[in-house]
């Protein structure tokens, strides 16, 4: 095989849809197993919304020999500046050693500065040298941001160990129809309050519930994480409670089948808010709840998420769910 030239900067271009087929064929090279169904979802989320996402791909010799995928995080996990979460990247084995992989993330992060994108962040296990490798190279630093997970099987929310609300409550056997069943059987978190799945009408309730909480507006955002959940039901698991009719807190959530090199589906919770006025009544723990139930019943193994430093309640809030520290690190690099 002839040796692949040094890249040159018009090498870099967009990703377009006919790339699928080279950039699912690298992955899996890289990779040893197929993800085609998940690059399509990407590439379909970003001819959707362009403006949130970057995908670039490099060539050499007129071939696509790498790719890098980013999605724009506006108000996940509590932010209040735009940064670029990069989710995927890979240079096909034949084509490493050429400096492919620098002059595409040097594209990547000048196409993120021309956005006002000021960070980008990314995540990888920490048994992953190369990427680790990679990552110091191209000068990210560890994040002070720490991140969570919880495996679906082992939590107590949502199966048939969670434990009721009340103190001393005991809940009957499930599968004896015929016994009645005590008066504070249905004590569970999710069964005290409307718990479902998110709508566009819950627009207005979120919004509201959201400007109490963190003291900005952020209908921008908000808007947009519910037009995705919308548009792509089969990658987002968000979730509302209602009290009376209204809002009194949500759950923005999404399954992820393939980000930052993952094999099996994971879920990510991107934001989590309860109504300051209806705090302390379990509706955070309500929403868990019913999403553990759901993620059970989608076969998602894991469930994800990312607390800012000093953030100790929600930090208390998730340890108290059976949340622990992950095996992912949080990398960073300011723009």
């Amino acid at each position: 095989m002839s040796s692949l030239p040094l890249t040159r900067r018009s090498d870099v271009r967009p990703l377009a849809a006919r790339d699928l087929g080279a950039v699912a064929a690298i992955d899996a090279a890289l990779t040893g197993r197929s993800r085609g169904a998940y690059f399509e979802r990407r590439l379909a989320a970003a001819q959707r919304d362009p403006e949130r996402h970057l995908q670039l791909g490099v060539e050499a010799d007129g071939r696509l020999a790498g790719f890098m995928l980013g999605r724009a995080l506006e108000g996940e996990f509590g932010r209040s500046e735009p940064e670029l979460r990069l989710e995927a990247f890979g240079v096909a084995p034949a084509a490493q050693g050429h400096r492919l992989g620098a002059a595409l993330a040097a594209a990547f992060e000048e196409a993120a500065a021309r956005r006002g994108l000021r960070e980008i962040r990314t995540t990888a296990r920490w048994r992953e040298h190369a990427l680790l490798g990679f990552f110091e190279r191209a000068g990210f630093r560890l994040s002070p941001v720490h991140v969570l997970d919880c495996a679906v099987a082992d939590a107590e929310l949502g199966g048939a160990r969670e434990l009721p609300v009340e103190p001393g409550a005991q809940p009957a056997d499930p599968n004896d129809y015929g016994t009645p069943r005590p008066a504070n059987f249905e004590s569970l978190a999710r069964d005290r309050f409307e718990v479902g799945v998110l709508s566009e009408s819950d627009m207005e309730g979120v919004a509201r519930v959201d400007r109490r909480r963190t003291g900005r507006d952020r209908r921008g955002y908000l808007c947009r994480a519910v037009a995705e959940a919308l548009a792509d039901s089969a990658v987002r698991i968000s979730l509302a409670a209602r009290v009376d009719g209204s809002i009194a807190g949500y759950l923005m959530a999404r399954v992820d089948y393939g980000d930052f090199g993952r094999a099996e589906p994971a879920a990510v919770i991107d934001t989590i808010g309860v109504d300051p006025l209806r705090a302390r009544q379990g509706i955070g723990r309500a929403l868990l709840s019913q999403l553990f139930v759901n993620l059970r019943g989608l076969g998602v193994e894991r469930v994800e998420t990312v607390v800012a430093p000093g953030d100790l309640d929600l930090m208390g809030f998730f340890y108290r769910a059976g949340f622990r520290p992950s095996e992912r690190l949080s990398f960073l690099k300011k723009l």
